[in-house]
C-alpha cells in the first residue's frame, strides 16, 4: 500500500511539473509570435522590380490572420496564404508603382472557384493598361491556371511540361452504399426538386433533376471560360470548343501549334527574356517581389469623413459566433448592426461567398440586412458562391451584383436526421431504452430509432414553413411573385449570368463596380472604403484561434487538397436544425 501511494504521488508530481513547464513554454511561444508579428518590417520594393504571382496557396475571400504563419511547429507547415481582397488590391497598387515594371505569372493551378480566378484575371488585364509587361510561364498548367495565364502578353510552357484543355467537369462523392453497410439510415426531409445537397446520403448517383441543373450551370460557366480566353488569345470560341472536344492539346508542341502559348521555353530562357525587358545584365538576379510580401496598397479614398463599408461574409453559415472562414449568424448580425448605427458609414457593400448553411442564422442575418437597407444603401457583391442561405442573406439588398460564373439561387431547404439503429443493434450489439413524459419528447433527439410517420409529417411541416418564408423573403426583396420564385426555386442552382435573366441578380459586375454603385446610391463623390470585420491584432488572433482550426491546419499539412472531403463530412455530422445549403461540395476542374 505504501508503494502504491508512492507511485501515485510521483505521478501527480510529474503531471504538475509537466503542466508548469508546458505553461511557461507556451507563454514563450506566444511571446515570440507576438514579438515576431509585431516587429515584422514591411518589404521594401526595389527599383526595376517584377511582381511574382504564384497561386499555389489557399485563396480565401479575405485575408485571414494566421498567428502561426512561418512558424516551424510540429505537424504544421505554416504555409502562407492571401485573401482575394489583398491580392486584387496589390495588383492595383503595382499598376501605379513606379518600382514595379511588370508581372511574372507562375501559375499552375488555382485553389479557388472560377469567380475568384476571374477577379484575379481582370486585375491583371487592368494592370496591362499601364503599358507594363505581363509574362506567364509554368511547367504545368491546369485549365484554371491557363485561364489566368491567358491574360498575359506572352505565355511560355516548359518543353517537357503540359497544358490541360479538355473541357470542364465536376463530380460528386456518394455515401449511400457505405452508410448501408455501416447500418446508418439518413432520414431526409426537404423541399425542392433540385435540392440535391442530400443526394449523396440517399442515392448512389445523381438524380435526373440534378444532372439537368449541373449540365445547365456547368455549360454557362464553360461559355464564360471560353469567351474570356477567346478575347485574349484571338481564337474563336468554336475553335476552342473543337480543340477541347477532340482533346487536341496532349503534348507541349500542341499548345504552341494551336496558339495557346507563344513558345516552349525552359525557365532560364524565360528569365532571360524578362532580364531583357528590364534592361539588366545576364549575371544579375531579377528583383522579384512576391505578391505575398508586396505591401503597397492603392488609396482607399479620403481619410476620415464618409465611408463605404465592405463587409465580408464568406464560408458556411452557422448559428452563433463562428470562426474565421465561417459566417456566424450572431457575429455578422452584430457587424451589420454596428455599421447601421455608424453615422460615418454611408453605404454597405456585403461581399457574399457562401454555400449557405443554417436557415435560422440566415434569417437573422436577413433581418439585419433589411433593417440596414432602411437606413442606408446595401449592395450585395457575390463571389464564388452565394447560394441557398448565401442567397437568403442577399435577398433584402437594394441591388445584387454577381460574377457570371457565381453559383447562386438554390432556393430550398432540407433537414437530415440519421438513424443509427442498425449500426448500434446489429453491428455493435448496443441497445437503448428510454422513458419519456410526452409522446414526442424524444423526437429527433434519439438517433437509435427511425422516425415515425407522424414525426416525419411534423418535421416536414417545419421544413415547408421555412421554405415558404425563404420564398417570401426573395419575393419581397426582388419585387417578384411568390409563385414565380417557387418556379425558379425548388433548390435549383444557377450561375450569376443565368440569375440576371431570372431577375435574381441585377447585373453582372465585380466588387469595384458594386462599391461605385453604393457610392452613387448614397450620393457620395468623396469617400473612403473600409473593410470589415476589422483585422485582429496578433495577440487576439492567437487567443481566438480555435482547436478546430489548428486541427484543420495540421490536417491540410498531411492531407493536402483531400482535407476538403474530411471537412464536408465534419460539417454534415455537426448540422443541426433546418439547412439552406448548396448541393454538396461543388468543385469544377
Amino acid at each position: 500500500m505504501k508503494a502504491f501511494f508512492k507511485y501515485v504521488l510521483a505521478t501527480i508530481t510529474g503531471i504538475l511539473i509537466f503542466s508548469v513547464l508546458m505553461f511557461f513554454i507556451m507563454i514563450g511561444i506566444i511571446g515570440a509570435m507576438v514579438s515576431s508579428v509585431g516587429s515584422k518590417s514591411e518589404t521594401v520594393t526595389p527599383s526595376n522590380a517584377v511582381l511574382l504571382i504564384n497561386l499555389d496557396h489557399a485563396i480565401t475571400e479575405k485575408t485571414e490572420p494566421n498567428p502561426f504563419e512561418n512558424l516551424d511547429l510540429p505537424g504544421y507547415s505554416g504555409a502562407r496564404s492571401l485573401g482575394l481582397n489583398d491580392m486584387v488590391s496589390r495588383i492595383k497598387a503595382a499598376k501605379d508603382d513606379g518600382n514595379i515594371k511588370g508581372i511574372y505569372l507562375n501559375v499552375s493551378g488555382v485553389n479557388a472557384g472560377f469567380p475568384t480566378a476571374k477577379a484575379i484575371r481582370e486585375a491583371i488585364l487592368d494592370f496591362k493598361t499601364s503599358g507594363k509587361f505581363v509574362v506567364a510561364f509554368s511547367d504545368v498548367m491546369s485549365q484554371k491556371g491557363y485561364y489566368i495565364n491567358s491574360a498575359a502578353d506572352e505565355i511560355y510552357l516548359n518543353p517537357q511540361g503540359s497544358l490541360d484543355f479538355r473541357g470542364l467537369a465536376t463530380s460528386v462523392m456518394f455515401f449511400k452504399e457505405a452508410m448501408d453497410k455501416l447500418g446508418i439510415d439518413m432520414q431526409i426531409l426537404k423541399v425542392g426538386t433540385y435540392k440535391s445537397a442530400v443526394e449523396p446520403f440517399m442515392m448512389n448517383s445523381m438524380s435526373e433533376a440534378n444532372k439537368e441543373q449541373v449540365n445547365s450551370y456547368l455549360g454557362s460557366i464553360y461559355d464564360t471560360f471560353l469567351s474570356d480566353i477567346s478575347a485574349s488569345k484571338k481564337l474563336s470560341v468554336d475553335s476552342l470548343r473543337g480543340i477541347a472536344n477532340g482533346y487536341l492539346i496532349r503534348e507541349p508542341e500542341d499548345a504552341k501549334k494551336y496558339g495557346f502559348v507563344n513558345n516552349l521555353l525552359y525557365k532560364d530562357e524565360v528569365f532571360a527574356k524578362i532580364r531583357a525587358k528590364l534592361g539588366i545584365e545576364e549575371k544579375k538576379d531579377i528583383p522579384y517581389v512576391s505578391i505575398l510580401d508586396y505591401t503597397n496598397k492603392p488609396s482607399s479614398g479620403e481619410a476620415g469623413g464618409d465611408r463605404i463599408a465592405v463587409l465580408y461574409a464568406y464560408g458556411e453559415i452557422i448559428d452563433g459566433e463562428g470562426m474565421d472562414g465561417q459566417i456566424g449568424g450572431d457575429k455578422l448580425s452584430r457587424e451589420l448592426r454596428q455599421l447601421r448605427l455608424d453615422d460615418k458609414v454611408k453605404a454597405v457593400v456585403l461581399r457574399v461567398n457562401s454555400p449557405g448553411g443554417s436557415a435560422l442564422a440566415s434569417e437573422n442575418i436577413w433581418r439585419e440586412v433589411d433593417l440596414t437597407k432602411k437606413v442606408k444603401p446595401v449592395i450585395v457583391s457575390m463571389g464564388d458562391y452565394a447560394a441557398s442561405g448565401g442567397y437568403y442573406i442577399s435577398a433584402a439588398a437594394d441591388s445584387i451584383f454577381a460574377d457570371p460564373t457565381t453559383l447562386t439561387g438554390s432556393i430550398g431547404v432540407f433537414g437530415m436526421i440519421p438513424n443509427f439503429q442498425k449500426l448500434f443493434n446489429e453491428k455493435l450489439g448496443v441497445h437503448f431504452d428510454a422513458v419519456k413524459t410526452a409522446k414526442f419528447a424524444d423526437m429527433d433527439v434519439d438517433m437509435d430509432r427511425p422516425l415515425t410517420e407522424e414525426e416525419k409529417t411534423i418535421i416536414q411541416g417545419g421544413v415547408n414553413k421555412i421554405y415558404q418564408v425563404f420564398m417570401k423573403r426573395v419575393a419581397d426583396g426582388r419585387k417578384l411573385d411568390v409563385a414565380y420564385v417557387d418556379s425558379i426555386g425548388q433548390g435549383r442552382v444557377w450561375t450569376g449570368k443565368q440569375a440576371v435573366d431570372l431577375k435574381l441578380v441585377d447585373r453582372v459586375a465585380n466588387l469595384d463596380e458594386a462599391i461605385k454603385a453604393a457610392a452613387k446610391k448614397a450620393k457620395l463623390d468623396n469617400y473612403r472604403v473600409s473593410e470589415y470585420p476589422r483585422m485582429k491584432d496578433p495577440f487576439s488572433s492567437i487567443l481566438s484561434t480555435s482547436k478546430e482550426k489548428i486541427k484543420i491546419w495540421m490536417l491540410e499539412d498531411e492531407l493536402g487538397d483531400y482535407v476538403k472531403y474530411y471537412s464536408e463530412l465534419k460539417k454534415v455530422s455537426k448540422q443541426s436544425g433546418i439547412q439552406a445549403r448548396i448541393p454538396y461540395l461543388v468543385e469544377i476542374y
